[in-house]
């Protein structure tokens, strides 16, 4: 999901988008083949929203949570089919979620909620990748420069890997402070992931890495962005298809996913996952309450990316997505909804 600091660069991107859409101009966009869609395989994962306004529908819930109800959790999102979660942030606001030497630690219910969900991820087979965030003020523009920032980012990786390694379930690593392709990746991101990137890989060698960056509108998918592509020690770009903070239409991704897809398969390095957005605002952008979107627009959203992607990611279970019998529910009640209507929806695409 795009963060806070975004709002200095939207008008401008709707511009630059608008252009795009000039020169690559597309009426409608046709409903792909059953064969080609893809369900929902995994989700962005956190403890505590790090927006406030945005995560007070299911916030006050997850402080709550023992280790049984992340159990529980867990549990119930394998049962929906997922994969794969992201854990967006280990700290936030200058307190960790883990016992850790850099800050000190969130009061929650749950003494060790990593351990716990890490413990139910390893009985569900479900694989996460483990964010190394947020250290710093996450809110700044110059963060991913900030010598303590990373410095703590680095302790950090040694802190998880020690405590947490053991577990089956700690599959990959995800560097949360997002890239801004503006039409390419910045020198200073290319530094932050790449130094991130090789201490990770010093510490757990087969570990896969993950950036989900946006600015997905304007990437430029040339000669220049495929260069970077290669220039880039991640495995995996899962990027934010921005319908969610309505700065893409549902009629305009495959444009953007599809010039994408074809500067991966030309650099032939990192998969090309999407991460798509099914929340909507209740009120202005980053200044409101995330509910769930209506599931009409989020069947678009799988239809117009599917055929350009690995994987769908989505952002995010939590919240946006309820059991309805959940004895674990964290979200408002249109939550259940949308778990509801997806859940038919691939019944009835996916048992044909």
């Amino acid at each position: 999901m795009t963060s806070l600091i975004d709002r200095r660069s939207f008008l401008s991107t709707l511009a630059v988008g608008a252009t795009t859409l000039a020169v690559h101009p597309r009426a409608a966009f046709a409903a792909p083949a059953a064969s080609t869609l893809k369900p929902i395989t995994g989700s962005w994962f956190e403890f505590q929203h790090h927006a406030t306004v945005e995560g007070v529908d299911w916030n006050p819930a997850l402080m709550r949570f023992t280790a049984a109800d992340w159990q529980a959790k867990i549990e119930e999102m394998a049962e929906a089919g997922i994969e794969y979660l992201v854990l967006m942030a280990t700290a936030v606001y200058y307190r960790s979620f883990y016992e850790s030497k850099i800050y000190p630690k969130w009061q929650l219910g749950c003494a060790d909620p990593l351990e716990a969900v890490l413990a139910a991820a390893d009985r569900c087979h479900i694989k996460f990748f483990i964010g190394a965030g947020f250290y710093g003020d996450w809110m700044s523009e110059t963060v991913i420069v900030d010598p303590v920032a990373e410095k703590q980012r680095l302790q950090s990786l040694g802190e998880l890997a020690a405590r947490y390694g053991h577990h089956e379930s700690f599959h990959g690593w995800y560097w949360p402070d997002e890239a801004y392709i503006h039409p390419y990746f910045s020198p200073e991101f290319l530094h932050y992931a790449n130094t991130l990137s090789a201490e990770a890989r010093r510490l757990k060698p087969k570990a896969p890495i993950m950036i989900a960056p946006y600015g997905t509108n304007m990437a430029a998918g040339d000669d220049d962005y495929v260069r970077q592509l290669d220039a880039l020690d991640v495995d995996i770009v899962a990027y934010q298809d921005e319908v969610g903070v309505r700065k893409s239409k549902t009629n305009e991704t495959p444009i953007f996913f599809e010039r994408l897809r074809k500067a991966h398969d030309r650099a032939q390095k990192a998969k090309l996952w999407a991460d798509m957005e099914i929340f909507q605002f209740e009120g202005p952008t980053y200044n409101a309450a995330l509910v769930p979107a209506p599931f009409s627009r989020v069947r678009q959203q799988i239809e117009a990316i599917s055929p350009f992607v690995d994987r769908i990611l989505v952002y995010q279970y939590l919240g946006m997505m309820n059991k309805p019998s959940s004895k674990v529910f964290a979200g408002n009640a249109q939550s259940a909804q949308l778990y509801t209507d997806y859940q038919n929806w691939k019944k009835a695409v996916f048992s044909l």
